[in-house]
């Protein structure tokens, strides 16, 4: 009797430490669907001078839809990436130029929609513009597309520069024809950014922030926004110029699931 108390005692020690490790390990979650944490904040209330073109909230985006998890058009991100973009904002307009986001936070309800989309392999309505080089199969081999993003942590963001005075954009009218989004400017869709060789969302190596082919004004375009950005915190994602993170990460292993909405933030504004 001894000896079998003294095993089941031992087998439930192992169990407690693998569950122990399991949970270590695993990534961590958040807590609620509904809510932000009180350290995330709306992009606006802390600098209301970036311009905000919140592209997964309409259907201007390779998906060609709004985007699950897209309530409202409004940036959020932790409170210490937005401020350290409001610095980076005071530097670029005494160069008489604007920061412009794209998106910020994203929910994983969001992440799962473009998933969705991907193994979809009919649904290919905004190839011509996103992805006119890349087959649908490749999205995920090639890193286009992936189950889970840094976006979800609060802390990255999608961006450009434009130069002061903005001019407006034009609205997107789905069903317009579509231009490849590696086009010259003046011919692909207008955005009121500086040219940075491509588009935003373009799945292609011409994407790749010092790919050799982007040489004179696109470069030096490109270099403006990697250096001011990095010189004050942020990391650049290679593969994608416009893409940036704030380090150190807050929430360096969590993956939030809150809808984009002012209702998200508990009425901080």
């Amino acid at each position: 009797m001894t000896r079998l108390t003294s095993a089941v005692r031992g087998l439930v020690t192992a169990l407690a430490a693998l569950l122990a490790v399991t949970a270590a390990s695993a990534p961590a979650r958040a807590e609620t669907d509904s809510e932000a944490p009180t350290d995330f904040v709306a992009l606006r209330t802390v600098d209301p001078t970036i311009i905000q073109e919140m592209r997964y909230f309409t259907p201007h985006n390779f998906v060609g839809e709004r985007i699950d998890g897209y309530e409202q058009p409004v940036c959020i991100l932790t409170r210490p990436a937005a401020e350290a973009l409001h610095k980076v904002q005071r530097k670029l307009l005494r160069e008489g130029y604007t920061l412009k986001v794209y998106d910020c936070y994203r929910p994983q309800r969001a992440v799962d929609h473009f998933v969705r989309w991907a193994e979809d392999l009919d649904d290919q309505a905004m190839k011509g513009e996103f992805y006119p080089n890349v087959d649908k199969t490749r999205l995920f081999a090639d890193g286009y597309i992936a189950e889970k993003s840094g976006h979800s942590r609060g802390s990255t963001m999608d961006l450009t520069i434009v130069k002061l005075p903005a001019r407006p954009t034009r609205p997107y009218h789905p069903g317009e024809p579509l231009v490849p989004c590696f086009a010259p400017q003046d011919e692909r869709f207008p955005d009121n950014s500086v040219d940075m060789g491509t588009g935003f969302d373009c799945f292609d190596t011409l994407a790749h922030t010092l790919d050799p082919r982007i040489q004179g004004r696109q470069r030096a375009n490109r270099l403006l926004l990697k250096n001011t950005m990095e010189g004050l915190g942020f990391v650049n994602l290679a593969e994608e110029w416009w893409h940036y993170t704030y380090r150190p990460e807050p929430y360096p292993d969590t993956y939030f699931n809150f809808p984009v909405s002012w209702k998200s933030l508990g009425g901080r504004r």
